[in-house]
């Protein structure tokens, strides 16, 4: 775990809110609450996961970082810069760091352009070379991720999503960024393939120093890639800690489910128990009080954890940042 290095990027209560509206005049009747009072943060040079059920708010959480989605409140400090309520005008000083790469590789990439185009054009946007250097840079970009410099002629549908993606990953270090948010980038991808973009992945963090949020419901991807991981439940985070107390040690009840659906590739295991959750995820725009997992933990108690929120406090006994938002981690 890199706890000793710089925090890259700080969030503080993030709230993402989509209104919900109805009617002829399409009035605002509430809210759906996809992030909801997030804090966490991010050290150069780590790569932290965030997993959890869809529809949690991981990618909304994602889309806010890098300012496609505005957050309702709460501070984005990255680099020192409070950049929630900056302009789209003032931001483009900031996209230059900050970058994203999207789920659906062929959906992200503009059908009609080559991908000597696509590449290109973040380069003349930001001016990040001189124009006569751009050729030059589009081929170093395509060899960063393993591909041929004869493909900068063709257009995203004669490729493999495989092949897509890692054009998607090229366009994202056509800026030389510093934190680069991975929007679940495997999940599209056959099993073989996934192992090959995370290797890809890894291997340019540690080249160009790279700082990655990674976004993901495979446990597997992630704890492959993974420095720590923090688990999103509902619009919250419920559990953070290093990749290996999460899998060795989960002392939050939904991280323990979720862990217990993760296949382990081990005959010794198989019949080890299943935690199976009753009842349905609860709906963001109606979320229940106090903590958001009592509707459906075999641990709540009435009139504490339908009543209260807990907050992310340290596990006793452990050594090391490991934050549980539940009363009672320390219970079983």
């Amino acid at each position: 775990m890199i706890k000793a290095s710089a925090v890259l990027l700080s969030v503080k209560n993030l709230k993402t809110y989509y209104p919900i509206k109805r009617g002829i005049l399409s009035r605002t009747v509430g809210y759906i609450k996809a992030v909801d009072g997030v804090n966490l943060e991010i050290y150069q040079g780590e790569t932290l996961g965030l997993v959890g059920e869809s529809g949690c708010g991981k990618s909304s959480m994602g889309r806010t970082i890098v300012r496609l989605e505005k957050p309702m409140e709460g501070s984005i400090v990255f680099n020192n810069e409070d950049i929630a309520a900056y302009s789209n005008k003032r931001m483009g000083g900031i996209r230059t760091d900050l970058q994203i790469i999207f789920q659906d590789p062929y959906s992200s990439l503009n059908p009609k352009k080559r991908v000597y185009d696509i590449l290109a054009e973040p380069l003349k946007v930001h001016k990040i070379v001189p124009d006569d250097k751009i050729p030059e840079e589009v081929d170093r970009l395509l060899d960063a991720v393993e591909l041929p410099k004869n493909f900068k002629n063709r257009y995203p549908n004669q490729f493999s999503g495989g092949q897509r993606q890692r054009i998607g990953i090229a366009r994202a270090l056509a800026l030389k960024p510093k934190l680069i948010v991975c929007d679940e980038p495997v999940s599209a991808l056959d099993v073989s393939t996934q192992a090959q973009v995370l290797n890809l992945l890894k291997d340019l963090q540690e080249k160009l120093n790279l700082t990655y949020l990674f976004i993901a419901h495979g446990l597997g991807a992630v704890k492959y890639i993974s420095d720590r991981i923090a688990v999103m439940y509902l619009g919250k985070i419920v559990e953070i800690a290093s990749t290996d107390e999460i899998f060795k040690n989960p002392r939050h009840p939904y991280t323990k489910a979720l862990l217990s659906a993760y296949p382990v590739p081990n005959p010794y295991m198989r019949n080890r128990k299943k935690i199976i959750l009753e009842g349905d995820v609860p709906s963001p725009a109606n979320p229940p009080k106090g903590c958001r997992f009592h509707t459906r933990c075999k641990f709540a108690r009435k009139n504490i954890c339908n009543e209260k929120v807990p907050g992310l406090k340290q596990v006793k006994g452990v050594k090391g940042e490991h934050l549980s938002a539940c009363f009672f981690h320390d219970a079983f």
